[in-house]
């Protein structure tokens, strides 16, 4: 049996690009999920049962800080283009693998605590599933 060598990913550098703009000032963590559906078949016989695994269903979860005053900013391009598909690449660490992921944007919350910063989390669905390019 081979010993398979391990290099953790630390998250620190990141990048979150979209189109020619990238969000990453705004951003405090970016998590692409996946979902899998299992079915279950029991018979009446003892040991009759069979399971199946399903396609995953991805979703991002963003989590950032509202800016509303900045033109262009995380928080207002996310209410602006609801609904729309956009292409996003994701490098969580500088140098290493990219994941390239098509989103549908939702946009996050609006407000929140007073004397605090405003933070907010989006999860957005993942059209298709994501592609991962190794890094440099």
């Amino acid at each position: 049996m081979a010993s398979i060598a391990v290099e953790p990913l630390y998250m620190s550098e990141c990048t979150f690009t979209v189109a020619s703009d990238s969000y990453e000032a705004a951003l405090s963590g970016v998590t692409i999920t996946p979902t899998t559906p299992t079915s279950t078949w029991t018979g009446l016989k003892a040991g009759s049962v069979f399971t199946k695994a399903g396609k995953a269903t991805w979703t991002c979860v963003l989590d950032y800080m509202q800016d509303w005053n900045t033109t262009g900013s995380l928080s207002n391009y996310l209410l602006a283009n609801e609904g729309s598909s956009i292409d996003v690449v994701f490098v969580p660490d500088d140098g290493g693998a990219s994941i390239s992921v098509t989103l549908i944007v939702v946009p996050g919350a609006i407000g929140g605590k007073v004397n605090s910063f405003a933070e907010a989390t989006a999860t957005l669905p993942v059209q298709g599933r994501p592609t991962l390019t190794a890094g440099a």
